[in-house]
């Protein structure tokens, strides 16, 4: 059983929600911050990345960045300004991309159950990451952005679904619920016909419409999500650690400490898996470690069948597509991988980094190796052969995505994926909900 708990949120007023809500903070550059927030001062950025008002070489983990993320936070709460909810709420968050639309909820959710893998993680964190992060909340004493949270959908068990969903709304007006416990999608219908909180437009053209549920169905939301057996990070580690490490400071100051204060919980929006989408996360290696073009296609070949003229991005998993002097390879491995028994093995992410980048490249920790770059698939192909053409990286590599259902048995099985090997697009904005701790 996974909790899902309503929160009093801290939020914006309907016609400034667009100007507040930013891009996460971890999505970008200190320098690519400062031109999305140019002269707007309602942008979240200048709470979650407040070193884009500081002096061009500040340490962006100095005492005054952190200063300065609580200061501009109280001066948004005032200017926006914010408004805290006069009540706990559940709220729908719908994301649209081109044709694609998904649909999650936005929640509370225990941090005894991520301590303790109920919420399941597939990555390791850094430690300076997590203190960052963690200082962050604590000087705000706010949760700004959502961690992204997915689950198994129930299948539906009975034919009479729109009997059921008319049957819910008449439960949302007032009048009994029905006996059979609801899913998740059939509540969800109910709500989105209403009138949303916040509909806009993101500069990047993502469509972004939160509702608030209605509070006489914050019971049938709470027992939807009983039945989920386990709930699994999908993008967001990082923030759930830090809560976690926050949770900690502020229970060791508090005598009167017993569970139910909002430190305990962390914000999240849950996703059906069913409607996630990953795309790959690419590499770019500054150099050939030492070796010349020619060498290094040599090494290459011990391992992999190489094509050349191939297709930038691998049609399938098990190859992958890599860009060098101006050309695209495509490499597919000799020895049979699928062979191997742990799952986190037969990614191709890992096949990149066990035959290639470690015992050619060098790269034996692609978490700290400096000459190593990753790049999210949003930013397309075309970046790796500018990162190529420019001189900036020596060889690039364009990757198949891992599916969510690899990400969910990774994490049952208690595995840990290679560093940056999924990208979820379209990104949840920052400052439209804030949990305050």
């Amino acid at each position: 059983m996974a909790i899902v708990k309503p929160f009093r949120a801290l939020r914006p007023l309907p016609e400034q929600a667009a100007a507040v809500a930013s891009v996460p903070y971890d999505v970008v550059t200190t320098k690519e911050a400062a031109v999305l927030a140019g002269d707007n001062p309602l942008s979240f950025l200048r709470v979650s990345r407040s070193e884009i008002e500081m002096p061009t070489g500040t340490d962006i983990y100095s005492d005054e960045v952190y200063g300065r993320a609580a200061s501009n936070f109280d001066r948004l709460i005032s200017s926006a300004p914010l408004i805290i909810e006069d009540e706990p709420s559940f709220y729908l968050y719908r994301l649209r991309m081109g044709a694609r639309e998904q649909t999650g909820l936005v929640a509370c959710c225990s941090i005894d159950e991520y301590d303790n893998d109920i919420i399941r993680k597939h990555e390791r964190t850094r430690r300076d990451k997590e203190d960052d992060r963690t200082r962050h909340m604590l000087a705000l004493r706010a949760q700004t952005g959502p961690i992204l949270l997915t689950y198994r959908p129930s299948p539906t068990v009975v034919d009479d679904t729109q009997s059921y969903i008319d049957a819910m709304v008449e439960a949302a007006n007032g009048r009994a619920i029905p006996e059979r416990k609801p899913e998740f999608n059939e509540l969800m219908r109910t709500i989105t016909p209403a009138p949303p909180l916040f509909d806009f437009i993101a500069a990047d053209d993502i469509t972004h419409t939160i509702w608030r549920v209605p509070a006489q169905m914050n019971e049938a939301l709470i027992e939807a999500f009983n039945q989920v057996p386990s709930f699994y990070i999908a993008d967001g580690h990082h923030r759930a650690k830090s809560a976690s490490r926050a949770r900690a400071s502020l229970r060791a100051t508090n005598q009167q400490h017993n569970g139910d204060e909002e430190y305990n919980f962390f914000q999240c929006v849950l996703f059906p898996a069913d409607q996630l989408q990953i795309l790959p996360y690419n590499r770019a290696v500054k150099d050939l470690n030492l070796n010349t073009a020619k060498e290094f296609l040599s090494e290459v070949g011990r391992e992999f069948e190489i094509s050349e003229h191939d297709d930038p991005r691998p049609k399938k998993r098990g190859d992958i597509s890599m860009y060098l002097d101006g050309r695209w390879y495509g490499l597919e491995v000799k020895s049979d991988v699928t062979r191997r028994l742990r799952i986190i093995e037969r990614l191709d992410v890992s096949v990149l980094q066990d035959l290639l980048l470690t015992p050619i490249l060098g790269i034996q920790d692609p978490r700290t190796d400096k000459r190593i770059d990753f790049i999210g698939g949003i930013r397309g192909t075309r970046e790796l052969e500018m990162l190529v053409d420019e001189g900036k990286a020596a060889v690039a590599f364009s990757l198949h995505p891992v599916t969510v259902d690899e990400l969910m048995a990774i994490s049952d099985a208690g595995e840990i994926m290679p560093p940056k090997s999924t990208w979820f697009e379209p990104k949840l904005r920052d400052g439209l909900l804030s949990h305050l701790i």
